[in-house]
């Protein structure tokens, strides 16, 4: 799939009242969903889509009690350009899977605890 950085690109522009804002919202909301199968296909994520879907929805959610429509429109623009980001694979897995801290995929385990049980076991 050949990258064309102008494929999702959207004009800026304010809302003009609550519930143009709800409208815009709840389409970047759709754009984030539709992706989430696309988005575990490039990055190669060890999740389902459901899992995907479930964190795209947390992210929302965190913002959900905004009072002010200035705040409400940056953070439109800000989800329509990371999902431009996203889309057009100018992220790296590593930005992906950043928003899922729970799992462990470096297995951290492995480490040492310390310098001194490192130094002990070779390491350096």
């Amino acid at each position: 799939m050949a990258i064309q950085p102008s494929a999702f690109a959207i004009t800026t522009r304010q809302s003009a009242n609550w519930s143009d804002a709800k409208r815009r919202v709840l389409a970047v909301y759709r754009e984030w969903l539709r992706g989430a199968p696309e988005i575990q296909t490039m990055y190669n994520v060890p999740l389902p889509v459901s899992a995907i879907r479930t964190r795209i929805r947390q992210e929302f959610e965190r913002h959900r009690f905004v009072s002010k429509l200035s705040i409400v429109d940056v953070l439109i623009m800000k989800g329509h350009a990371d999902y431009q980001e996203t889309m057009n694979f100018w992220k790296q897995s590593t930005h992906i899977m950043s928003y899922f801290p729970d799992e462990n995929f470096r297995d951290d385990s492995r480490l040492p605890k310390n310098f001194m049980q490192g130094f002990l076991e070779g390491r350096n």
